[in-house]
């Protein structure tokens, strides 16, 4: 038996399906945004998804359709009350018409929950039935307490992040300041690469017990721009920031929560440099799990694992 999972996020239309805990296809398109620009009005996501949605389905192996037991589809950013954003409705929409029209069940679920699950899969753990998570995208950046609920669900409770940008938004802003297309954080990271010894620190962080903040050095990078910095360095800085930031972040919760065992999940979270600094200054204190870096971006893996979790008659 089959499970579909879909998922419309702000920036990616992507469908997958696993079998037997396993993912057995997956596609995804990411939205096009105009250049210069960094970011999209959810009108106009919304539109990308409605076109998008018809050429993913066609594009499902034939043979899983007649195996469908279930689909899952993310309705929502969170699962709490009021969570909302009009782009997770046209997947919704998919969702609906298809379990109705095949008489399949159907398993709401939230984006970020997706993004927990597939972390879990890819990562190879934790294992605990409580754990912390670390979320950094480009429209979340939280740290959360994580326990196992019932099949197909997870309790979360969210213990901080920022308060105004949040960690993909910094890097999509300077990265379109340096000339780099949106979304910025791959293109971003190999400009790192040619940066200077001792670039991850030229900007500061800013981190008040468990709360975070992008918007200030956001402007301190531009104005690296502005003083002539190389692109590479200025890239590295907003890495090592990052870096640094979430690292405090990871700490004061550890403090606070008693749990040491972290995943790390969103597109943020993908990033080489972030993942080994994280990594050397965390070594002492807490486990980090790291999802897979495909499975790390917005995808609908993780949502597909969930409806086969909650579904699945065994």
């Amino acid at each position: 038996m089959y499970y579909l999972g879909i998922d419309t996020s702000a920036y990616t239309t992507s469908l997958a399906i696993v079998g037997a805990k396993r993912l057995v296809w997956e596609e995804r398109l990411v939205l096009q945004v105009p250049e210069g620009e960094t970011g999209l009005a959810q009108s106009a996501a919304f539109f990308q998804h409605v076109q998008n949605l018809p050429l993913l389905v066609q594009k499902v192996p034939s043979s899983y359709w007649s195996e469908l037991a279930g689909i899952g589809v993310s309705s929502a950013p969170r699962r709490i009350e009021g969570s909302y954003m009009p782009v997770f409705t046209a997947g919704l929409a998919l969702a609906r018409s298809v379990a109705a029209a095949r008489q399949t069940r159907l398993w709401l679920t939230s984006h970020q929950e997706g993004h927990l699950a597939a972390g879990l899969a890819s990562a190879g753990g934790p294992a605990a039935a409580r754990f912390l998570v670390l979320h950094l995208s480009g429209g979340t950046t939280e740290l959360i307490e994580a326990r196992r609920g019932e099949a197909g669900r997870f309790d979360l409770n969210l213990l901080g992040g920022t308060t105004d940008l949040h960690a993909g938004q910094f890097v999509d802003r300077v990265g379109v300041r340096l000339g780099l297309e949106f979304p910025a954080g791959k293109r971003l990271e190999e400009l790192a690469e040619g940066a200077s010894p001792g670039a991850e620190s030229l900007l500061p962080s800013s981190v008040r017990g468990l709360k975070v903040s992008f918007s200030g050095v956001e402007s301190a990078a531009q104005r690296l721009v502005d003083r002539g910095v190389s692109r590479p360095d200025v890239a590295r800085a907003v890495e090592g920031c990052l870096a640094r930031t979430v690292g405090k972040l990871i700490l004061a919760g550890c403090a606070q929560t008693g749990l040491t065992e972290v995943l790390l999940v969103g597109g943020v979270a993908a990033n080489k440099f972030i993942r080994r600094e994280l990594g050397r200054r965390l070594q002492q204190t807490a486990r980090l799990y790291w999802a897979e870096p495909a499975w790390s971006r917005d995808n609908a893996i993780g949502v597909a694992f969930l409806a086969e979790q909650a579904l699945s008659p065994t």
